[in-house]
């Protein structure tokens, strides 16, 4: 599809305009994003996952019996549901896409955007009057009502200093005053849209309002600055130092003068600033998975050669739940993909077509070097049988 194309899910914006003009700029709401839309589970569903093992969830009391904004971690006991009262609580169930395919299948229709940007869709419930309070993001998130009523009221971007709730284990807004127009609500397939560090709040006005909370990744600079410097640390030889050859004698040895100071600068920035490490970098960092014990690694080496068999009788391979992948190109010919936070080298069409969602079956093996490197993607978790997934 081309980027100039009228988008239905951008309120009728094309990919350029939304990205040019809204995207980290300003809220969009957009009536009817997925006209006729119907949530993949309902609210009991949402409950029974956050009772599973190993499923991030939260369920947050505005008047729990602790005090105000009592929140509990899951897995949850089904007793826990109900004993709940019949408002101002809400349920808030992580990387539902991961576990649910029909949720996960929601993410083709934000393509317009990088995939390694892609978070994980978040889903909550909440009966009449629940809320996490007033807050802000440090993500872009699309809010896609999925069910009943949710009215979202905004209050502009805020600083990051912004005062909180203090002794509560949310980062709810000590003040918060809505902005003129900006009160509405969202019924099923509607959409709003919201750039990061915009204060939001949103109040279920039903007994059935579960909302669809796309997000995206966005490493902060501390984080950035640590990982990268980690990773480098790792690859450089003991041999590169702090070097003054050809210095002048000291006005006063004691002294950290200027010129100590620049080749210290001189030796970090020229360290750090290396194009090609830093995409290497990236390109792990971006597709580090979410929960790193979603991927199971094969008990044993594949045998490549029993890989390329399984295939050609007609077998598929699949992406793993909850697996990110992303490519980029080293020449005309060679790439590496990223896969999970590994690094592998291989042929560009192979890179491109793994990263994407070409089928994974024997077509594939056309591919200069498919077969070793599905072999490897599959004994590392990132890839399995589509028969053992159906299971």
């Amino acid at each position: 599809m081309s980027s100039d194309a009228p988008l239905p899910m951008l309120g009728g914006l094309s990919a350029t305009e939304f990205l040019r003009d809204v995207w980290q700029q300003k809220p969009l709401l957009i009536r009817g994003a997925f006209p006729h839309f119907q949530c993949p589970l309902d609210p009991d569903e949402l409950a029974g996952l956050a009772c599973e093992e190993g499923v991030e969830a939260r369920l947050v009391e505005q008047h729990g019996s602790g005090g105000p904004w009592q929140v509990r971690h899951g897995p949850f006991d089904e007793a826990v549901f109900t004993e709940l009262p019949e408002h101002d609580w809400t349920l808030l169930v992580q990387a539902v896409d991961h576990y649910v395919p029909e949720v996960a299948e929601l993410l083709e229709a934000f393509n317009f955007l990088p995939r390694w940007r892609l978070d994980d869709i978040m889903i909550s419930y909440a009966p009449p009057g629940g809320s996490v309070g007033p807050h802000v993001d440090q993500y872009d998130v699309f809010l896609l009502q999925g069910s009943g009523q949710r009215r979202w009221q905004l209050g502009g971007k805020v600083a990051d200093d912004a005062p909180i709730l203090d002794g509560i284990d949310l980062r709810i807004l000590e003040r918060f005053e809505v902005q003129a127009g900006d009160d509405w609500i969202l019924e099923p397939g509607d959409m709003l849209y919201l750039p990061p560090a915009w204060a939001h709040h949103g109040i279920s006005q039903s007994d059935d309002c579960l909302t669809l909370s796309v997000g995206f990744r966005a490493p902060s600079a501390d984080e950035a600055i640590t990982s990268y410097a980690d990773y480098l640390g790792e690859q450089l030889p003991a041999s590169k130092r702090y070097a003054d050859a050809g210095m002048a004698p000291p006005e006063d040895p004691a002294e950290l003068d200027d010129a100590a100071l620049a080749r210290m600068r001189h030796l970090i920035l020229d360290t750090l600033d290396d194009p090609a490490q830093l995409a290497q970098w990236f390109g792990r960092v971006m597709t580090q998975p979410k929960y790193v014990d979603q991927l199971v690694p094969t008990e044993t080496p594949t045998e490549v050669e029993e890989l390329v068999a399984a295939l050609q009788e007609g077998e598929e391979l699949i992406r793993s739940p909850g697996s990110r992948f992303a490519w980029r190109a080293l020449d005309d010919d060679r790439a590496t993909l990223f896969a999970d936070g590994d690094g592998l080298n291989c042929a560009l069409p192979l890179a491109r077509a793994l990263a994407t969602d070409t089928p994974l079956d024997e077509s594939l093996l056309a591919l200069s070097g498919a077969d070793v490197l599905l072999a490897r993607l599959l004994d590392i978790g990132s890839l399995g049988w589509a028969g053992e997934f159906e299971e």
